[in-house]
């Protein structure tokens, strides 16, 4: 399944917020959409779900595998909403009910989109929770929100967008409010889920150490617009723009120590640091 961007623009109450962008993800692809706070990333991965604020208009074209979202109804849009394209969004608390316990919470998706009895998505709900392995995942379905670390509940955030089975995955900075450890676990399990689902990735950051982990290619944006589109290797090695050289002496500075950070030779680097 691709997504394909069309000349995507998003105003707010008359402003522009997103300008005329343009980009793919081909099937299984990973793709990194990286830049500043303001940039206009999360608002394109919104308008991808029809999920726009209040105030908001999209216009241009959205495809995911062909099916045009901007301009749909609502009711169209949200069939592709878990079974199609799945997401994970920067504060996992914000996907769950806190007064319904974990497992009861990954067996709606599996009963909407697969209309299983409650005793079977009951069991898919344990499945969910160890593919995205959690502990004692037979345990931990049994608890609520405020049970468990924000890193397992993260997880479990993950095991919901996976419920419907999607072909298309967006991660919003979901590793932003974590701990570099948990961090670097979070990312090696979105590495083994995408490459063993073929699940395409559409990798929402503001850190080039991050997105370098998890994604072959980035679009990087600015104020709305797109200023560089390439490899994250290019990025890293041969930035064209002060915005990126920007993000790759953010990166060395402050992920240095962090699993996948960024060598501390010069921007253009010396030797491919190993992976």
């Amino acid at each position: 399944m691709s997504l394909e961007v069309n000349d995507l623009r998003i105003t707010i109450d008359g402003r522009v917020v997103v300008d005329g962008i343009s980009f793919r993800v081909e099937d299984g692809e990973r793709v990194g959409l990286i830049g500043e706070s303001g940039s206009g990333k999360s608002l394109t991965a919104l308008a991808v779900l029809g999920l726009l604020p209040d105030g908001a208009v999209a216009t241009g074209s959205i495809h995911v595998d062909g099916d045009e979202v901007v301009g749909t109804s609502d009711r169209d849009v949200a069939r592709l909403r878990g079974r199609r394209v799945g997401i994970v969004f920067q504060e996992p608390r914000s996907s769950f009910n806190p007064i319904r316990s974990l497992g009861r919470q990954l067996a709606d998706p599996v009963r909407r989109f697969e209309g299983v009895s409650r005793a079977e998505a009951a069991a898919r709900a344990v499945e969910l929770a160890r593919l995205v392995r959690l502990p004692d995942p037979e345990v931990l379905v049994k608890r609520y929100p405020h049970q468990v670390s924000g890193g397992q509940l993260q997880r479990a955030a993950i095991g919901l967008a996976l419920a419907g089975r999607p072909q298309l995955l967006i991660a919003d900075e979901p590793t932003t409010a974590l701990d570099v450890t948990i961090q670097a676990e979070i990312l090696d399990l979105f590495d083994r889920l995408v490459s063993e689902l073929g699940t395409g990735l559409l990798f929402i950051t503001h850190d080039l150490a991050v997105l370098r982990r998890i994604a072959d290619r980035a679009v990087v944006l600015q104020n709305g617009s797109i200023v560089e589109d390439g490899s994250v290797d290019d990025l890293v090695h041969r930035p064209r723009t002060e915005l990126v050289r920007r993000l790759v002496e953010s990166a060395r500075a402050t992920s240095w120590s962090a699993p996948g950070s960024l060598p501390r030779d010069g921007v253009h680097g010396g030797e491919e640091e190993p992976r």
